[in-house]
């Protein structure tokens, strides 16, 4: 079942009545997220199920993520187990690029976003091997596994390097406190 999608523009004309859940990791969340918006990263998705099936008795539920894949995923989830949502077509990025508010935890830094992060260590892993490979030939599987890695996380639509990336320090600030967030989606 494919969730429904909405546009950046007609979100920005619900905002006030949708009950908006970001997905992303507590970092990506902290460098900017819609309005009223809730950090619940996709990894957290089941354990949050009672709180988003008392949030969706209270009006329409929206999910968002950076472009909308994970978006996706977690509607497809909550789907499977009765929780109607929609997702935000092209993510934050969208909202971002028509010019649509962001707000950001007051303190935090912005860290990179998820998949420029993985652009980046995929890149340096890649370049790595290859100029290692220059003297020792075995280095150059380490592009292989990498490219090999790139190929899974397409088809798959899944990606090994972000959830590995997630658990950096800098991607969870110690601010995010999923508990809270149930109990505000709850009362």
């Amino acid at each position: 079942m494919t969730p429904t999608a909405l546009t950046a523009d007609q979100v920005h004309a619900r905002l006030h009545e949708l009950t908006v859940i970001d997905v992303r990791t507590p970092g990506e969340y902290a460098s900017g997220h819609l309005p009223g918006a809730h950090n619940v990263p996709l990894d957290h998705l089941h354990t949050a199920l009672p709180a988003l099936r008392t949030a969706v008795g209270r009006g329409d539920l929206l999910v968002v993520c950076a472009s909308g894949a994970r978006s996706e995923t977690a509607c497809r989830r909550l789907a499977e187990n009765g929780v109607t949502a929609a997702t935000l077509t092209g993510g934050t990025t969208a909202w971002i690029r028509l010019g649509h508010d962001v707000h950001r935890p007051a303190g935090t830094r912005t860290p990179w976003a998820m998949d420029r992060q993985v652009r980046l260590a995929a890149g340096s892993l890649v370049l790595t091997g290859l100029v290692a490979g220059q003297r020792w030939s075995a280095a150059r599987l380490l592009s292989a596994g990498v490219a090999g890695g790139l190929v899974l996380s397409a088809l798959t639509d899944t990606c090994g390097m972000a959830r590995i990336l997630a658990r950096l320090p800098h991607n969870r600030p110690a601010a995010t406190d999923l508990d809270a967030t149930l109990a505000a989606l709850t009362g």
